[in-house]
C-alpha cells in the first residue's frame, strides 16, 4: 500500500534481562501493554517526539537508544484513521524514575516473561526480534475486531 501513514513512535527501556512495558490506560490501545510513544506535533521531528512522549507518559527523558524497526500498521475502511508508520526505540540510558502518569502505567518484566497475550497482536512477531538485535521493517494488517490478519517482516 502506498498512501501515507500517519507517523508515531514507541520506545522501550532495557536493563539487564529487563523491559519497561507500560499499561494504556486511555485512548488508542487502552487496556493493553507496550511501550510509550505517540504521534509528533507539527515540526517536531520523529525522535524528538519519542523523547517528549516518553517524559510525558513516564517521566523519564531517554539519552542513549537506537532505532530498531519501523512498522506500517494497516487497518480496515472503518478503522483506517488508525493506520500508521511507528518508529521503535529501544533506550539503554536515561535520565529519571519511571512513574505512572494519567496516561500510562509502568511496570518492569523479565524479558522471558513479557505478557504477549495483553499486548497487540503483532508484538510477538517483531519484538522478540528486536531484542534479539536484530532491525527490521514490517507491515501489518488487522480485521474489524483488531486481529491480525496477516503480516510480513524483514530484517535490514
Amino acid at each position: 500500500m502506498s498512501k501515507n501513514l500517519k507517523q508515531a513512535t514507541l520506545i522501550f527501556l532495557l536493563k539487564e534481562d529487563q523491559i519497561l512495558l507500560a499499561m494504556k490506560k486511555r485512548g488508542f490501545g487502552k487496556g493493553l501493554w507496550n511501550g510509550v510513544g505517540g504521534k509528533p506535533n507539527p515540526n517536531e521531528s520523529i525522535e524528538d517526539a519519542a523523547i517528549r512522549e516518553c517524559i510525558e507518559e513516564i517521566n523519564v527523558k531517554p539519552t542513549k537508544y537506537n532505532e530498531v524497526a519501523t512498522l506500517d500498521f494497516y487497518f480496515p475502511e472503518s478503522k483506517s484513521s488508525w493506520d500508521q508508520q511507528v518508529k521503535v526505540y529501544l533506550c539503554s540510558e536515561w535520565i529519571g524514575k519511571p512513574e505512572e502518569s494519567e496516561e500510562m502505567r509502568p511496570v518492569w518484566y523479565q524479558i522471558k516473561d513479557i505478557p504477549y497475550d495483553d499486548m497487540w497482536e503483532d508484538d510477538k512477531f517483531w519484538l522478540p526480534q528486536v531484542l534479539d538485535g536484530k532491525i527490521l521493517e514490517a507491515t501489518f494488517h488487522f480485521d474489524d475486531n483488531d486481529k491480525l490478519l496477516n503480516q510480513q517482516i524483514t530484517t535490514k
